[in-house]
């Protein structure tokens, strides 16, 4: 997706013009379009015309329209997005009133004005647009002297850093210029990888290289990472991957990402990492089920009690039509992101997404026990009885 203005005033209105540049981009587009908004866009309409001698023909036109949106239909299979409305602005074509039906087209650029933005629509333009966020997989591509630190997403691979160090070649008797460089060297792409990979988004890292670069890389930065306790390395020491390339340029990429182990691990990394929470949720309910709750107002609660770790939350939930009810799932985001809690927004088109829907949508892993919560629970069952 790309971004081409954004216009949002203090009070939170406004509208940003954005580009959908993938089938994905329609899959953003439906959870950012709602009923209430206006939307502006280039369309097809047919048009009836009346010639000098009185007959009436019809033709198609492309002209540009803007709706207030009634209703909006994706199709998941094709990625196909239909919004419904009526014309909100004097058209030579269509009246003041008419319904018009736009779908909307990857490559055309369309205008989409609300009078509330929330944090949790901002963040989904941000990560639809910034190549980073939609990257669940990164690489160190390197040789002795040169590293290039790349981001893989579906549809290209980004250079975030190029490292260049001149490493002086081993004297006999005399390794101590060449040692030094080496370990510099090593030190500037650590560097490099902490400042442009998102560990909590990436969910795998391969280190490759030709030779025995990656292994002694990899010691380096975990001796380091040991000695000064860098916890983000520690904990994400599961994700580096090592594997061969012919060399440190970029397009050595490639045969690492042809590699049968790379492809496996690899496959659906995104969707992999929300089957892991739930999973982690299922086994917090069935071993200490004080410290997992689901349902909006058990999740709630658990947050007024600051006790939320990590909120699981499906994306379907901000699509509702109440605005009452869409601010109110807004507003625990935003609280258990405030409280340094984890956020997961699950994909209602993953099978995840649709496990945590027949939980409500809500769902959370605490932080410590919340036992007026169980409790709380159990007396709403037992009226219910």
């Amino acid at each position: 997706m790309k971004l081409v203005r954004k216009d949002i005033e203090k009070d939170n209105a406004g509208q940003v013009t954005l580009v959908p540049e993938e089938p994905e981009d329609m899959w953003h587009t439906y959870n950012l379009v709602q009923v209430g908004d206006s939307l502006r866009a280039s369309t097809i309409r047919k048009v009836q015309t009346e010639s000098s001698t009185g007959s009436v023909g019809s033709n198609r036109v492309r002209t540009t329209l803007t709706l207030c949106v009634e209703a909006i239909d994706f199709d998941s299979q094709a990625c196909q997005l239909r919004v419904k409305g009526t014309n909100i602005q004097e058209n030579e074509y269509v009246k003041m009133g008419a319904y018009h039906t736009i779908e909307l087209e990857p490559n055309r650029q369309f205008t989409l004005a609300k009078k509330q933005w929330d944090s949790v629509v901002l963040e989904r333009i941000e990560q639809a647009c910034d190549p980073a966020w939609s990257a669940d997989v990164a690489a160190v591509v390197m040789q002795e002297g040169l590293a290039h630190i790349c981001l893989v997403t579906p549809s290209m691979t980004l250079t975030r850093a190029k490292v260049e160090v001149n490493i002086p070649r081993k004297r006999k008797g005399n390794c101590s210029q060449h040692d030094r460089a080496l370990e510099r060297f090593y030190e500037q792409v650590v560097q490099a990888i902490q400042r442009h990979i998102h560990f909590d988004i990436v969910k795998c890292i391969l280190v490759a290289s030709p030779g025995f670069v990656r292994e002694q890389f990899c010691d380096y930065m975990f001796q380091q990472a040991v000695k000064t306790d860098n916890k983000v390395l520690l904990e994400n020491r599961s994700k580096f991957l090592q594997v061969h390339a012919s060399s440190g340029h970029k397009y050595s990429l490639k045969e690492a990402l042809c590699d049968p182990t790379v492809a496996s691990r690899l496959s659906d990394t995104k969707a992999a990492g929300e089957v892991k929470a739930l999973d982690d949720f299922y086994k917090m309910l069935q071993h200490e089920p004080d410290r997992a709750f689901y349902g909006l107002k058990q999740v709630e609660k658990a947050n007024e009690a600051m006790a939320i770790d990590t909120l699981l939350i499906s994306d379907e939930l901000f699509r509702h039509q109440d605005i009452a009810t869409r601010s109110r799932y807004v507003r625990l985001v935003d609280s258990v992101k405030e409280n340094a809690g984890t956020v997961r927004i699950f994909s209602s088109l993953h099978v995840s997404g649709e496990q945590l829907s027949q939980l409500t949508g809500v769902a959370a892993i605490l932080r410590f026990p919340v036992p007026e919560l169980s409790d709380q629970e159990d007396d709403s069952s037992s009226e219910e009885d």
